[in-house]
């Protein structure tokens, strides 16, 4: 049985280690979001949708890019949202909750004395929160299942 997840991260490093765990949800019904228009194609990350990057300093970005995740969660109504970070991946595991999805966050691997700003935001939308650092996941409450380094 296939269940529909809705993957996002920002470009860079973000979007990179999303790809780097996709084997997870091959043989599911998956969405990719992201923000920068060429990172879909580059990964064979196919269906994809373009959302507006935002950041804390930016609010009309920041409404910009929750508008266009919300239409895609009413659009696409997942079961799971999932995301790496940043902004845009907060801001869908909230709205994702609001839908009645299920959450998990994966905190970047790059984060390796703390949990991200953005990770520690997300922890109240998660219901999976995770670090790939065994000592940043004790010291934050978070899980560590792992890394993909």
């Amino acid at each position: 049985m296939t269940s529909r997840i809705l993957v996002i991260a920002s470009g860079g490093g973000h979007w990179q280690q999303l790809m780097e765990v996709r084997a997870a949800w091959a043989d599911q019904d998956v969405l990719h979001v992201t923000t920068m228009d060429d990172l879909p194609q580059r990964f064979d990350a196919t269906p994809f949708e373009i959302v507006p990057d935002c950041n804390r300093d930016d609010k009309r970005a920041i409404l910009a890019c929750s508008w266009a995740l919300l239409r895609l969660l009413l659009r696409f109504r997942p079961k799971v949202v999932l995301s790496t970070g940043a902004l845009p991946g907060v801001i869908a595991l909230a709205l994702g909750k609001l839908v009645g999805a299920r959450t998990i966050w994966l905190d970047s691997v790059a984060n390796a004395e703390e949990m991200s700003m953005s990770g520690k935001v997300a922890r109240r939308f998660a219901d999976l929160w995770l670090s790939q650092w065994p000592h940043v996941a004790e010291a934050a409450g978070a899980e560590h299942a792992g890394s993909i380094l």
